[in-house]
């Protein structure tokens, strides 16, 4: 039955509901916050639900502006029509005023059309005009950063950006315990691919100075990340505290909200040490900071300029990975010693 992959738990009630299609991806669905911050404060008695795949609910839970969660048991590109159309009835009775869609294809705005939702908004992409009919044509040099984008979707077509947008800012467990040391968090894994790793014998270099210094260096990320983890660990003769893969999501928010520092890459670990405020390194190769920087007034974000960066690639089309390797662990240690002391 349908009902059993639909959980709704309501917080309040308001007469304007919000579905809000969320992304699949950790570090975008950080970047969402600000969308939410925005709608709740031009609508203080809004209600927002966002439909999500199940790996981003624990992130959902630290973001207060939720008044609930609706799960999508989806695999990464899974169509799954059948499930979808089945979701969307049981949505039907919940009086939604409008829906947002922030991921671009097509099957994410099934839900909201098949639901009867009056209102469904989103960028024109994968010929969506049959299920859109509040489609938005996307300007990217208005529009550069991603999270811009989640921005406009909750506003009217006509209407400019706030000059300050929101930023995301996760809450915290009371139970949270600060270490007595100070502690360095590295994030050297990846979900998008190797193109965007940092190499693990540089963060290795920069976990053995800051070790030399008297902190802790804990090795953050999950277990797709087990391997570079092992290869930091093994460089640092295992004087680094290994957390990937041993702790569920909201485990890892909780690590990273005590640490005083994170040397990170573009990942989703990164967005939610930016959304916890920590001092951030964060390391740009094939992706760029010019659309998805880390939402933080405390962050560094290093990148070369190269001619081939961004490539957005998963891995580098021309073998060498320059854009990574040619970052030197000299000049990433400079950059978090001077965020540290700032």
């Amino acid at each position: 039955m349908a009902k059993q992959y639909v959980r709704i738990a309501m917080l309040n009630i308001s007469m304007n509901k919000i579905l809000i299609i969320g992304p699949a991806w950790i570090g975008d669905m950080v970047m969402a916050q600000s969308l939410f911050k925005l709608l709740k404060e031009r609508q203080p008695g809004v209600s927002l639900q966002v439909a999500a795949p199940v790996w981003t609910l624990p992130l959902l839970s630290r973001m207060k502006e939720i008044s609930s969660v609706i799960h999508l048991p989806f695999a990464h590109g899974e169509l799954n029509l059948k499930l979808r159309y089945k979701i969307a009835k049981q949505l039907r009775d919940q009086a939604f005023t409008q829906a947002i869609v922030l991921p671009n294809s097509f099957k994410s705005a099934l839900i909201p059309w098949w639901a009867h939702i009056p209102v469904r908004t989103g960028w024109s992409r994968e010929l969506r005009g049959l299920l859109l009919n509040d489609m938005r044509v996307l300007d990217k040099k208005r529009y550069p950063r991603m999270v811009e984008r989640f921005l406009a979707l909750g506003l009217s077509k006509k209407e400019a950006l706030p000059p300050q947008y929101p930023y995301p800012e996760l809450t915290i467990s009371p139970h949270a315990k600060k270490p007595k040391n100070p502690v360095l968090a590295l994030c050297p894994g990846a979900e998008f691919g190797s193109s965007k790793q940092w190499p693990a014998e540089y963060y290795a270099e920069i976990a053995q100075a800051k070790l030399a210094d008297g902190w802790q260096v804990w090795l953050m990320g999950s277990a797709k990340d087990q391997t570079i983890t092992a290869r930091i660990m093994a460089l640092t003769q295992d004087q680094c505290i290994d957390w990937a893969g041993k702790t569920k999501l909201d485990e890892a928010i909780d690590l990273l909200s005590v640490v005083n520092a994170v040397v990170t890459n573009d990942s989703g670990l990164m967005h939610i040490a930016a959304a916890l405020k920590k001092p951030i390194v964060a390391l740009y190769g094939s992706t760029s900071p010019d659309f998805t920087p880390p939402l933080s007034l405390s962050a560094t974000m290093m990148k070369l300029n190269l001619t081939c960066q961004p490539c957005f690639k998963r891995e580098c089309p021309l073998q060498h990975h320059r854009c990574m390797r040619d970052l030197t662990p000299s000049s990433v240690l400079k950059a978090l010693n001077e965020s540290i002391n700032y």
